[in-house]
């Protein structure tokens, strides 16, 4: 795999309560991923712009929802996520610290 395409899998950190607690409970941290990422390349991205040892991967595609504009219907975008968890004794430091 290409290191251009890996830079851009990884859209943002997902924060949310329940990535909160999943990353707490289980070290795991969730990944707002592009929709035609696979597990391989989640994986190694992740290793790659955070230096870690990634475990495992459970990707999940999230439905857009159905919101009203005024007047129109609309809907929000489809998106994936990405849960990754990390081997023992890794962690991830989004502050860069």
């Amino acid at each position: 795999m290409k290191k251009e395409r890996l830079m851009k899998v990884l859209l943002a950190p997902h924060i949310s309560e329940k990535s909160t607690t999943v990353a707490d409970a289980n070290q795991q941290f969730v990944f707002k991923v592009v929709p035609d990422a696979n597990k391989v390349e989640i994986k190694k991205a992740v290793e790659l712009m955070f230096d870690v040892k990634v475990d495992s991967v459970q990707v999940s595609n999230v439905k857009g929802k159905q919101k009203r504009f005024g007047q129109r219907n609309g809907r929000r975008a489809d998106w994936k996520k990405a849960y990754v968890k990390l081997q023992p004794g890794q962690d991830l430091d989004f502050m860069g610290a």
